[in-house]
């Protein structure tokens, strides 16, 4: 088939569902554009920022378009193409676009609450302390698996027949590189200038253009020539920091130029794809067993992750989005359409992992990055751009898929930790609680074990990424209902995906936790690796089973439409 025929259907879909889809649950659930947001209501400058709709749409996109869309959907490609686009387009609609949606509105409703502080309101303080720890083990995972996605990608060096060389790209990762450390000095400057001179409109992203064009043209004249174990110490580096400066100092700015970016990447794979117009290679079905993968239900699920559905959304949607958006109307694009858009890049890297196929099927060599990279690089190099921009460009923009979601899930790690030792009064807290809570504390803490983790490696790290990532979007769904019965929204469009992806990831995590006992009775396992999955497995596994009955009892006992006084602002459990 034509990836054409196929990419212009998704589009269809997926902009149909946002029009009508989308504006129907905002209508149900009801949006007040006169009311105050949180962002004002608890404005902080750190935060809290009111920030116009554009740049918080940029964040929440930037923030949720990690690995995942890249990386599951060309995984996921090993049973066919067919069951992934269906997935995609089914899930990112019915599923992870009203997941997020939904953790956005009620966090907004909720005086920009993050979403453990709405389930100790609805569910109870159990739900929420178990809830945070969840939180805080999944984060670990996310920060460890990236991190070292982001620093393969930007390695100079390979082993070849025992020895280390400088690999035939070394000159462009290196460059990529440069540029994601000149985005970070360019985004400080962006974030300054706008925060004194209030640029909006043509001005806010003539300028944002011309910080993204500087860093692109600096880091490509300067690549940093270093190996992997260096990028991932400058990795953990900088997301130190964006965990712990303002938003509107780094990490807004930096979403906003990353934003940019990504338009002309996927502007590129489109056009691409349109005016070269290739075969879907990959063949439509090949089974419900994979053998490197496992079985099509649930593999195919928690592979794909973030095109379709992912928990980490939620967090990011309750996190620091329901914190910055300065009116209610802006909430359906922040929240429906990112999520709509991160499909569409999920079916367009599917479309170019099929155009890069052999004519046999036979999927293109390498990783998912690699073989998107340097697809898309070549649709650059056909419109006349010199092979090595093109390669800077595409290296840069898949590693930027991490770094976005890294800086934020960093943020949220912190919060997480913060939040699960918070007491009402922490002015007059024990002394180890204030040090816990304290904003460097948590972050170093949480920084220290994800570095850890990767020493297990992203390869090892991803399929227990994906389970817990399904998990976490099922346990939203569960508060969601709550909230929305309790304060007499409508709830059912909840239930269908609330189910599912209960089924999917409980029989994950079961068949990777008795895989694991299994490479442990035949002596197969290092306890470094398979060792400390297993341990975070089973953690997941009873945390998540607990939340879930605790909260479906909560949900059966609660009264419709019960909550009828408006919601008081509580800035002493905000952490900062």
């Amino acid at each position: 088939m034509n990836v054409l025929v196929i990419i212009l259907i998704s589009a269809v879909c997926l902009v149909g569902a946002y029009v009508l889809y989308g504006r129907w649950l905002a209508n149900k659930w009801g949006i007040d554009p006169r009311a105050k947001t949180p962002a004002y209501t608890h404005e902080d400058g750190q935060d809290y920022v009111p920030t116009d709709g554009w740049t918080v749409f940029s964040h929440q996109f930037s923030s949720i378009a990690g690995a995942g869309p890249v990386t599951g959907a060309i995984q996921a490609a090993a049973f066919g193409w067919l069951p992934v686009l269906l997935w995609v387009l089914l899930g990112g609609i019915f599923f992870g676009a009203v997941t997020d949606f939904g953790a956005l509105y009620a966090s907004v409703k909720n005086e920009g609450k993050s979403m453990g502080l709405l389930i100790e309101k609805y569910i109870g303080k159990l739900g929420r302390k178990l809830f945070l720890l969840f939180c805080w083990l999944f984060t670990l995972l996310v920060i460890a698996a990236f991190a070292d996605m982001v620093a393969g990608t930007f390695n100079a060096y390979e082993t070849a027949g025992g020895a280390t060389q400088l690999a035939a790209a070394a000159r462009s990762n290196g460059a990529a590189g440069s540029i994601s450390l000149l985005f970070i000095v360019f985004a400080m400057a962006y974030g300054l200038i706008q925060k004194r001179m209030h640029f909006t409109g043509w001005k806010k992203t003539g300028l944002g253009l011309i910080c993204t064009a500087a860093a692109l043209a600096g880091g490509m004249l300067t690549p940093l020539i270093a190996g992997k174990e260096a990028w991932t110490y400058i990795t953990f580096i900088y997301i130190f920091f964006a965990a712990v400066l303002p938003m509107w100092l780094l990490k807004q700015p930096r979403d906003a130029m990353t934003t940019y970016m990504f338009i002309g990447m996927i502007a590129g794979a489109a056009l691409g794809l349109l005016v070269a117009h290739p075969t879907m290679n990959l063949p439509v079905f090949t089974g419900f067993h994979n053998d490197s993968l496992g079985n099509l239900f649930p593999i195919l699920f928690v592979t794909v992750a973030c095109g379709a559905v992912s928990g980490f959304h939620s967090l990011v949607s309750s996190g620091t989005s329901s914190k910055t958006v300065s009116n209610e109307r802006d909430m359906l694009k922040v929240g429906y359409g990112a999520m709509v858009l991160e499909s569409l890049l999920a079916v367009l890297a599917l479309c170019v992992a099929g155009a890069a196929a052999a004519a046999d099927g036979t999927p293109a060599a390498g990783t998912p990055f690699q073989i998107f990279s340097n697809g898309v690089a070549g649709f650059f190099e056909m419109f006349g751009v010199p092979l090595y921009i093109a390669q800077c460009f595409m290296t840069m923009c898949v590693s930027a898929l991490a770094l976005t979601s890294l800086d934020a899930v960093a943020r949220i790690g912190r919060m997480s930790f913060q939040e699960l030792f918070s007491v009402d009064d922490m002015a007059n807290a024990a002394p180890w609680r204030r040090l816990l809570c304290g904003k460097y504390f948590s972050t170093v803490l949480t920084l220290v074990l994800s570095f850890v983790l990767t020493r297990i490696g992203y390869s090892n790290i991803w399929p227990l990424f994906g389970s817990a990532n399904q998990l976490l979007s099922a346990l939203v769904l569960v508060t969601l209902c709550v909230f929305m019965k309790v304060t007499g929204r409508s709830n059912k469009m909840l239930f269908p995906p609330l189910v599912i992806m209960l089924c999917v990831t409980a029989t994950a995590l079961v068949q990777r936790t008795v895989g694991l006992v299994k490479a442990f009775s035949a002596g197969n396992a290092v306890f470094l690796v398979e060792g400390l999955q297993l341990i975070i497995a089973l953690l997941l596994m009873v945390l998540g089973v607990i939340i879930v009955v605790n909260s479906l009892r909560v949900y059966f006992s609660s009264k419709r439409n019960s909550e009828t006084r408006p919601t008081v602002p509580n800035k002493t459990r905000t952490a900062s």
